[in-house]
């Protein structure tokens, strides 16, 4: 379980990089009601960038699992379990000309907190998958979710 922070780590002299790439890391965080699952999609720091899953920054101090909770409690106030991998992206961000190596994983929902380090600086939406399909402008991140919606199939969720 991710510890409670009060705010979000900040800076970048812990970032873990291979080679060139900065490795981030992220969940697609899913509620599960009645058999469907709800994914939580949250609002980028910057007006006008969309939808996306909770992700950021692998520090030297973390295991992979460890931040991609941490991150996913930063921005969007959700904690609970996570699974395997989803898989892993190389891509280019859109805002510089910096490469990154994104890492993936599920995370069902335990606990939603009122009150987060980014509250403030992000909005939390949860939506049907398609609808989180939608409205995320990422590829890689439209293909963690679809990830995800084929292991939910696999294990009688209806999605």
């Amino acid at each position: 379980m991710v510890a409670v922070v009060a705010v979000a780590r900040t800076g970048r002299q812990l970032q873990v990089y291979n080679g060139q790439h900065r490795v981030v890391v992220g969940s697609v965080s899913v509620l599960e009601s009645n058999n469907t699952l709800e994914v939580l999609v949250i609002s980028a720091q910057r007006k006008g960038k969309g939808m996306l899953f909770p992700k950021g920054g692998l520090e030297l101090d973390e295991k992979i699992q460890e931040a991609a909770q941490r991150e996913t409690f930063e921005e969007a106030g959700v904690s609970g379990a996570i699974g395997d991998k989803l898989g892993k992206w190389c891509f280019k961000s859109k805002g510089n000309d910096a490469y990154y190596e994104g890492h993936m994983f599920p995370l069902l929902v335990k606990d939603v907190s009122e009150e987060w380090p980014e509250k403030d600086i992000r909005q939390r939406h949860w939506m049907s998958a398609a609808k989180a399909k939608e409205s995320c402008q990422y590829s890689w991140m439209r293909e963690a979710l679809d990830l995800l919606v084929t292991r939910a199939r696999v294990t009688d969720l209806t999605v």
